[in-house]
């Protein structure tokens, strides 16, 4: 089984979709033939496993996985890691509208919950940016480490909030509470998309490893320089 393949089957657990019989038989037949046949109709199988979890992920759990293309798509992040991207020069600048608040103002700021992880604690300062016409902001990010740890929470509703190209491959798919997330284990550069879908590239910065799931109506990604299992626990521990 080809790499492509493996990670296809791992990503069919988070799949809430009804067995195609049809589908799978084919599959194994073409698995079962002789090699010359197996390896030409390995492609159209992995093309067509890529095109089924296309058409049946539900949008609430906004996930796409195009290995071919070197893209993967998860809740408010596109992943990409196909190529090695240019590092940004220069101070970054800050998302659009962003400031300083206190939680409780935080909080009235944005139209979705702001949990804190239980592993952390109290943030040492949370930001919020990018307001709508009504004022309500896109993100909420709570600082710790002297920024050096950051949770960013977005609208899960938003087709993409930050565009990141990893330096080094190193996306792997993961879990959060028994949910589907995806774990960046290498620096990667990271820029935000407002909200016409245009990358602003004067954002773009060199983030350190980073966890990205979705909650409900919520997208996250936790960024330091953490292990995966670390960055897990503390994701588990929001509340």
């Amino acid at each position: 089984m080809g790499d492509l393949e493996r990670e296809l089957r791992d990503l069919s657990t988070w799949l809430e979709t009804p067995d195609p019989p049809d589908v799978t038989a084919r599959v194994r037949a073409q698995l079962t033939a002789p090699a010359p046949r197996r390896r030409r109709w390995g492609a159209y199988v992995a093309a067509a496993l890529v095109a089924l979890l296309v058409a049946v992920l539900p949008p609430g759990r906004a996930a796409l996985a195009d290995a071919m293309a070197g893209l993967l798509r998860f809740a408010g992040v596109t992943v990409v890691t196909s190529s090695a991207p240019e590092l940004p020069v220069g101070t970054p600048s800050p998302l659009p509208s962003q400031r300083a608040a206190a939680l409780d103002e935080a909080q009235r700021a944005v139209r979705f919950p702001i949990r804190l992880p239980a592993k952390l604690g109290p943030p040492e300062q949370v930001l919020v940016a990018d307001p709508d016409d009504t004022g309500a902001c896109r993100v909420a990010t709570l600082l710790y480490d002297g920024g050096a740890l950051r949770i960013d929470a977005f609208d899960g509703h938003l087709d993409l909030a930050f565009h990141k190209q990893t330096v080094r491959p190193g996306a792997e798919w993961t879990q959060v509470d028994g949910d589907f997330a995806i774990w960046v284990g290498g620096p990667h550069v990271l820029a935000y998309v407002d909200r016409s879908g245009e990358v602003r590239r004067e954002t773009a910065r060199l983030a350190a490893s980073t966890l990205i799931w979705q909650e409900g109506d919520v997208s996250y990604r936790l960024e330091g320089d953490l292990t995966k299992l670390e960055a897990i626990a503390i994701a588990g521990s929001l509340d």
